[in-house]
């Protein structure tokens, strides 16, 4: 019995106890509910979310969790497009520019709506989805900015469906 504590429950206790300190203060697991990062994120999608992110390492093109307190802090998973001080112009189709730069969006979905202009506040960030028909996003915000205080972390990993489990870009 000493053997069986010894070589089976103490090591497993040890990885639990981990497994529960990394999920509580280093990653928490987010479950994506609709369609605004499809192909990149699908419904049903599990990711781990890293929180020890410092969002001044944040580069464009990087997808993040956030609160948005206009949703009554809800958490939403879109991909960052603007930083402090860019100016962010969407074009009615499809294009954004930040910095009357075009930027490359491979992963965005065309879309067709009214364009826009967004000069991107000192400590605050713009999103958008990749999904852009559908997604709900700093387009429609009443303030579209998101202040670092309310980022949560950097998508890492997608571990659920198995069939798509990888890093996610």
């Amino acid at each position: 019995m000493k053997y069986f504590i010894k070589e089976w429950v103490v090591p497993i206790a040890i990885a639990l106890v981990i497994v529960l300190f990394l999920n509580k203060f280093v990653f928490i697991l987010v479950t994506v509910p609709t369609g605004s990062m499809e192909d990149t994120i699908i419904p049903g999608d599990r990711l781990y979310v890293n929180e020890l992110f410092d969002v001044k390492d944040a580069v464009r093109g990087d997808i993040l969790v956030f609160k948005s307190e206009e949703l009554d802090n809800k958490r939403l998973v879109k991909r960052l497009i603007g930083l402090p001080g860019d100016v962010v112009e969407v074009t009615s189709n499809s294009e954004v520019y930040v910095n009357n730069e075009k930027i490359d969006e491979p992963y965005a979905v065309k879309w067709e709506g009214e364009a826009k202009t967004f000069k991107v506040p000192d400590n605050s960030y713009f999103f958008l989805g990749d999904n852009r028909p559908i997604s709900y996003d700093a387009r429609y915000w009443e303030n579209p900015y998101i202040n670092e205080s309310k980022i949560i972390g950097k998508v890492l990993f997608r571990f659920f469906p198995f069939n798509r489990v990888g890093k996610v870009e």
